[in-house]
């Protein structure tokens, strides 16, 4: 079960004595005077060895710092896009395999207990080999012996229990408009396919997608012995089709306040008709522990409940059958791990070969007990340097941002001020939890595998359900240590920095300032500014969904993001597949702002002091360079179709150059002229922050 439909707003690419961790910036500190001593001494941190002189700076800045990487680094048979965040995320989970195997068969402590016998229980290949299909029969089963319709909602709530997909499913998060509270969000799913244009558009790609899913699924009840397998195949992507007819888009769901509709319990039999809700809410867990539920897309609810009238109930046992198989797949036997990854892997992004099972065994884990691992992975990977090098960087970007609100144009006094208010009250997180999560409750076994993946998820709904009611647990993260991203949540205002990003090339101890602000000083400000996005501008200081903006500012800062829009959608990464600018508005108006903030609060740090020439590069151009290099990236055309078509940011390529057109500092470090490549007349340039 999500935690909050609303958070993390992810920085992107990532697969995607105790520190503190969380920091209240009632007033932030003042600039730091200099984050590291004896700077002369220290590197660049631009990986000069990739740099390509046969394409200009001002032409390609991109192309030009990763222009030899990108011509000799082969994507690995197991991935669909690899790059900064690729290589950082396979250095951690080979450290997190050398912390698992070092456990030993028989552990002690009652977590390292846990990790040890789940990961185990992964990679016993012949035991799945053994059981087969016996795993999941009682599920089957269960649906099988299904007689009525009445009987849907339970087995949808047990279904979302056990994170096996269903037409729709809840998130326990901060009601948006009472951030003193939680609730449930009931919300739009069921799908196969990465996003609804799958099933509806007739681009040639998108159709060959569907024609394989339809052969995957029928490959898979053959499997699984159904005999009738292609009918089978066909009713459910006929299903499935219904379902996305529907759906909300993504763009529109990223307005947190069209799908903020509240709707009293007693209320939701108006939503459905003849859909028996008292039954999914006792099922759910959730009864007498609120008094209304958060509904994301009302008309989707509503034309779901006159679409399970109107499908017989046999094809809906079938579709929740498939739901329950294709979840379970890669925890089965051989045949059903590779027949989904044949699909999910190399049919619809591209990708040659399956992941090692170890690597698969460690996400797993990460997923399942990861801040049990994440403790482990702290102790021995994460340096206190690195705090206090984030702490000083985040000083002057907060800096920056204060004082960049004050000059803002598109900001009056009275917008100015909530957002300085909203800037005191946020709260940062770095490295890993003040509080490890609590696992006394979950438990493991050896020889079962899908017993241990069903006992993770349910662990994790009731560890959410059980929120409901209990005071705000600000001390919680959604990420673990061990993950390579960052993220703000709007809802409790606040950027959180998880251990595994906090390196090279986003984080260099050894390298002077510049390159670590336009790196992990640009992701500081790239989260702080979500607080100020199309989205995150729309929740106030305490994290409640209020418009604080005058209308005069709203107009102002509307014509900037439509700016903005018309800039990103005229990227073409795929021939016919443009970026979606309404889509990946959010993480655009994140980068560049980002950006920006990261060069002004590089200034600050200097004191009016001239930046050291260090391998020839001035100080603003080792910033820009350290943005560069952290999207590096290379990604396969299927993978990309994937993204453009579901994912919120931009492709690699286009962040790491896109946001430079709009920077000033940009064009001033690198004597940027009418002609060159990435130049733009200054009034056609995007400035936010």
């Amino acid at each position: 079960m999500p935690f909050n439909k609303t958070a993390p707003l992810l920085l992107g690419l990532a697969l995607a004595g105790a520190l503190g961790a969380c920091t209240k910036h009632a007033d932030a500190p003042p600039p730091a005077a200099a984050t590291t001593p004896a700077a002369t001494t220290l590197a660049s941190g631009v990986d000069l060895q990739f740099t390509d002189d046969s394409v200009r700076a001002q032409d390609d800045f991109y192309k030009h710092i990763n222009g030899k990487w990108l011509a000799t680094t082969e994507i690995p048979a197991d991935k669909g896009v690899y790059g900064s965040f690729s290589k950082l995320d396979d250095d951690a989970q080979a450290q997190l395999k050398t912390l698992i195997e070092g456990l030993g068969d028989a552990p002690t402590d009652p977590d390292a207990q846990k990790i040890s016998a789940l990961y185990q229980s992964f990679l016993d290949e012949a035991k799945l080999e053994e059981l087969g299909l016996k795993p999941i029969a009682g599920e089957l089963t269960k649906i099988d012996a299904i007689k009525d319709k009445k009987e849907l909602p339970a087995l949808i709530a047990h279904l979302n229990m056990i994170d096996v997909g269903a037409p729709y499913e809840p998130a326990v998060h901060l009601d948006a408009k009472d951030s003193t509270k939680y609730i449930v969000d009931l919300g739009q799913s069921g799908l196969g396919l990465p996003d609804r244009d799958y099933y509806l558009k007739d681009d040639d790609k998108l159709k060959d997608a569907r024609t394989k899913y339809a052969a995957h699924i029928e490959a898979m009840e053959k499997l699984a012995g159904d005999k009738n397998a292609a009918k089978s195949a066909k009713d459910i992507l006929a299903l499935e089709t219904s379902l996305a007819k529907i759906q909300w888009s993504k763009v529109e769901n990223r307005d947190p306040v069209k799908t903020y509709n509240k709707v009293a319990l007693a209320d939701l039999p108006g939503l459905m008709a003849g859909y028996d809700w008292k039954s999914y809410i006792s099922n759910a867990g959730v009864d007498g522990k609120l008094d209304y539920v958060i509904v994301s897309q009302p008309t989707y609810f509503t034309a779901l409940g006159k679409l399970i009238a109107a499908t017989p109930l046999p094809v809906w046992k079938t579709y929740f059958k498939w739901r329950v198989l294709s979840a379970a797949a890669p925890y089965l036997s051989k045949a059903f791990v590779d027949e989904r990854f044949a699909f999910y892997g190399t049919a619809l992004r591209g990708i040659p070969e399956n992941r090692p099972r170890w690597k698969r065994g460690i996400t797993l884990v990460d997923g399942s007990i990861g801040e049990s691992l994440g403790k482990l992975y702290v102790e021995k990977y994460f340096p206190p340097e690195s705090k206090a090098r984030m702490q000083a960087l985040v000083a002057n970007l907060i800096a920056a941002y204060r004082s960049s609100i004050d000059t803002l144009d598109w900001m009056g006094p009275d917008t100015k001020k909530a957002a300085q208010e909203k800037l005191n009250k946020l709260m940062l997180k770095i490295g890993y939890p003040d509080k490890w999560r609590d696992y006394s409750k979950l438990s493991f076994a050896k020889d079962d595998l899908i017993g241990n993946v069903d006992r993770a998820n349910e662990f994790e709904y009731q560890r959410n359900i059980a929120k409901l009611g209990q005071p705000i647990d600000r001390t919680e993260w959604d990420m673990t240590p061990q993950t390579v991203n960052a993220y703000y949540n709007p809802e409790m205002n606040e950027i959180v920095f998880p251990a595994a990003i906090l390196q090279p090339p986003f984080f260099n101890v050894n390298a002077d300032d510049a390159v670590n602000y336009g790196g992990i000083g640009a992701v500081i400000g790239h989260e702080i500014s979500h607080g100020f996005d199309d989205q995150g501008s729309q929740y106030d200081a305490d994290g409640n969904l209020r418009d604080w903006f005058t209308k005069e500012d709203h107009d102002k800062f509307k014509a900037k993001t439509q700016a903005l829009i018309a800039q990103y959608s005229a990227y073409e990464p795929v021939p016919g597949f443009k970026v979606n600018g309404e889509l990946t508005l959010g993480e655009n108006i994140a980068d560049n702002s980002g950006l920006a903030i990261a060069y002004k609060a590089y200034k600050l740090s200097l004191n009016g002091k001239d930046a050291p020439l260090i391998d020839g590069l001035t100080g603003p151009q080792r910033l820009f360079a350290g943005w560069a290099q952290v999207w590096r990236a290379k990604v396969r055309e299927n993978e990309a179709v994937v993204r453009i078509k579901s994912d919120p940011h931009s492709p690699p390529a286009v962040r790491g150059d896109a946001p430079l057109v709009n920077q000033p500092g940009f064009y001033e470090a690198f004597g940027l002229k009418e002609g060159d490549k990435m130049y733009l007349p200054p009034e056609q340039r995007v400035s936010i922050w």
